[in-house]
Parts: C-alpha cells; structure tokens; sequence
C-alpha cells in the first residue's frame, strides 16, 4: 500500500518475486547451450543453500561424532565425569560467536572455521544430553541386568545405549537447530558464499527483500532438516512407551 519505504520492509509480492530471482537467475539462461533444467539448476539460491547445507552437516557430524563417545564415557564413568565436568562447564556458555577470531586466526578464511565453529556449536547439545541420558537411565533395570548376570559391555550395549537413546537424539536436534544458526554467523564472517554471505551483500546495496528471501530459505531448510530428524527419532523410538507406533 506504500506506507512503508520498500527499502525497509518489502511487500511480500516483492520478496516472492526476489526469490524467483535469486532461484533462477535471468541472466544463466543461454537456449543455445543450455536446457531448462540446466537454467533451473544454475540458480544462485540452490548454489548457495548447498554451500549452506553442506557446512552444516559436516560440522554437525563433527560435532556430533566427538560428543557423543565423551557424553556416554562421561555418564558411564564417575572419574571421567569429575575430570571432564569442570572444564565442559567452563567452555559451554561461551557462544561460538566468540571463537570467530580465534578460528580464523587458526584455521584462516573458508570452510575450516565454519567447520569449527558449526563443531562447537553442536557439541555441547549433544554432550550434555548424553549424559543426562546416561544418567537417567532407571536404576531398575542396570539392576536387573545385574541379577541376570549381565556384563559390562552387555549391559552399555543392551541397557544403558538403547535407554539413553531418546535423551541423544534430543540432543541431536538442538544441535542442528544451533549448526544452522551458527553456520549463518560463520558464513557472513569467514567465507563468501553460502546464504549467510549472500544476506550480508544484500544488506551491502540495501536489497531487503533479498535479505527476506535468504532469511525464508534457511527457515524452509530448516524445517526440512527437522522434519526429517524429528522422523527419524520415530522411526527409531518406536519402542519407546509415550510414543504411536503407527
């Protein structure tokens, strides 16, 4: 209705039509070399959600892959916990935000630092909710796997794993909610592709309804990533009372 100037906050027809743009971009269509699908695939957008993507299930699986050994040996084993719970206390509420200097001073520009800082991001989720899980484990049944004569390698593998599980993928989920949060930061900062770069050059020549496309875009990812985990966890808990087995 023009009450409000454009540049600020664009119309959401204008945003739908920047994100047409930002998918299929006019200028990658050539009909003597190129087919549509070619055109359709060589759009900026798909370009840059990879780039995004990728980052994020590489530190994810980074991080994911360190925490969850160190969260079960942690939960399983007093004097690892003692040795490991002060300085895990120390480190967590420092947002990887803050490591952005040191991981490029360390790792330099590109996706190294991304990684380490998605990494960092999705360890203490993990971390902490594989040693709740550990711990919540009901006594009764380390109990009677005792009484049944159950050894230590049995009783992790068939008792205490599979009773941590619904606490681990928990921890899972919020730490890809935190990757995709982290990996926008990293990416604006450390590297010059990805959405979250693209948003920060947008703001550079004031193209908000951009800035809104990109934002739209790593909201949608996100839902996808979550819907597929969150169908995941079913999948795999449907031994797990409170949940529909159908």
């Amino acid at each position: 209705m023009g009450w409000v100037n454009p540049q600020v906050l664009p119309s959401p027809l204008a945003v739908l039509h920047k994100w047409g743009e930002y998918l299929m971009p006019l200028s990658a269509y050539d009909p003597a070399q190129s087919s549509y699908l070619r055109w359709l695939v060589s759009g900026e957008l798909l370009e840059d959600a990879y780039s995004s993507l990728t980052r994020v299930l590489v530190g994810f699986a980074i991080g994911a892959g360190l925490a969850l050994p160190l969260g079960l040996l942690m939960g399983t084993n007093k004097a690892v916990y003692k040795l490991f719970d002060p300085l895990v206390q120390i480190l967590r509420p420092i947002p990887p935000i803050a490591y952005i200097p040191l991981s490029i001073l360390w790792f330099g520009l590109g996706n190294p630092p991304a990684f380490f800082l998605i990494s960092l991001g999705s360890f203490f989720p993990v971390l902490m909710n594989t040693i709740a899980g550990v711990h919540q484990v009901d006594s009764i049944y380390i109990r009677a796997a005792r009484n049944l004569g159950v050894g230590p390698m049995t009783m992790f593998r068939r008792v205490i794993l599979p009773a941590a599980t619904p606490y681990i993928l928990a921890g899972a989920r919020i730490g890809m909610g935190t990757a995709f949060i982290v990996v926008i930061v990293a990416e604006m900062i450390a590297v010059n592709n990805g959405l979250g770069f693209r948003i920060l050059e947008a703001r550079e020549y004031f193209w908000s309804d951009k800035i809104i496309a990109g934002m739209f875009t790593i909201g949608l990812l996100g839902l996808a990533i979550d819907s597929g985990m969150s169908a995941l966890n079913n999948h795999l808990l449907k031994w797990h009372r409170g949940l529909d087995n159908h």
